[in-house]
């Protein structure tokens, strides 16, 4: 039997290893192999390097996928949308599977809270067969009850890997903290989820969009992106300087929505003064426990705000996400942002590359 090459964590903070398990020639019914054509390294898979969220070691990392199709369980003819699925479709999958049976699932109806949801890429130890549950490698085997896309020809892998988990993540966000028309819109942070979430904020009709970010080719794609101003805080480091600059582009009242897309935990401190009175503030960046802050909840009192959070995606929004990308202007844009590809021989490359914020997006390709 051949193998298959995976890149492994096996240790926080320590370089990622090329290893090989067997390939998977026979599957159960509803499963799929793909072979992959393109991952994206994404914040997360830095957090998890970094040991900031706990995961299961040894583990294959990469979330955000595509491939072709090279072998379909029985019954698994249709995708998520009820489109035909056939070996050699080119394919995307929401990343996380939820057991539909529990408190989260059923009653509140809040799936991204599920006491037994998975993720690819995340949750599956390598040591544990079938092993290949992650993008960092040349096949991964999907479970049953995947939600896979098939991906329409007129929308590139380099869109949706550019895209990646950033955008379904900002669908969710905004849909649980909704932008009106006219609004103005803030965003910290402009690397992929801070990216998505001004395409976002601009088609879900924001009149003007301020983004805050570094460094300076970030804010050049966030321009490109629809902010109206971009504000350098490696240029502006002063907090009081940057609020000033804010205010100066919104007006003395501040932001109908500040979106926090940064995953560091003191930009709260400082997006949240950003909001005007009565206004609202969403939680995007914070997925892995990057520690905490010291912080006064009378701002929230004073302020009348709304402040939310939101955890992942369904794959409703992985939907949403791929029809937006049908969209000629946004799947060009989304496209560019891949600016850096590596073979899995350079995946440690790869990762420093992206934990340094040098690329756009950093992509493997195996």
């Amino acid at each position: 039997m051949s193998n298959v090459k995976a890149v492994v964590l096996s240790a926080y903070e320590k370089p990622l290893e090329m290893r090989e398990y067997p390939d998977i020639t026979s599957l159960d019914a509803g499963e799929a192999v793909v072979r992959v054509e393109m991952a994206g390294i994404c914040g997360t898979d830095v957090h998890l390097w970094l040991g900031q969220l706990a995961v299961p070691l040894p583990i294959v990392l990469g979330h955000e996928t595509v491939g072709r199709i090279e072998l379909l369980g029985a019954g698994l003819d249709k995708d998520w949308r009820g489109a035909p699925l056939a070996v050699g479709d080119r394919v995307c999958w929401a990343s996380s599977l939820v057991c539909g049976e529990c408190y989260f699932c059923r009653v509140k109806r809040q799936p991204t809270r599920c006491t037994s949801r998975k993720a690819y890429g995340i949750s599956y130890c390598a040591d544990h067969g079938p092993h290949l549950r992650g993008g960092y490698a040349e096949k991964i085997h999907l479970r049953l009850g995947t939600a896979i896309f098939r991906i329409p020809e007129s929308v590139s892998t380099e869109a949706v890997i550019g895209a990646g988990c950033a955008l379904s993540t900002a669908v969710h966000g905004v849909e649980r903290c909704p932008i009106e028309w006219g609004d103005t819109v803030i965003v910290q942070g402009t690397g992929p989820v801070g990216l998505a979430a001004i395409a976002v904020a601009k088609q879900a009709g924001a009149a003007k969009i301020i983004a805050l970010g570094a460094p300076a080719h970030r804010l050049e794609l966030a321009s490109s992106f629809g902010a109206a101003a971009v504000i350098n805080v490696e240029g502006v480091i002063d907090i009081n300087s940057r609020r000033a600059a804010v205010l100066h582009e919104t007006g003395p009242y501040g932001a109908d929505v500040v979106i926090e897309c940064v995953g560091y935990p003191e930009a709260v401190n400082e997006g949240i003064e950003l909001v005007r009175d009565g206004g609202r503030y969403l939680v995007l960046g914070q997925y892995a426990n990057a520690g905490n802050i010291s912080f006064n909840p009378h701002t929230i009192t004073r302020k009348q705000l709304t402040v939310q959070g939101s955890w992942g995606f369904e794959p409703r929004h992985v939907d949403r996400a791929l029809r937006m990308l049908e969209i000629r202007e946004w799947s060009a844009k989304f496209a560019s942002e891949v600016t850096h590809r590596f073979p899995l021989s350079e995946a440690n490359a790869a990762m420093e590359t992206a934990r340094l914020h040098k690329a756009g997006k950093t992509v493997l390709i195996p």
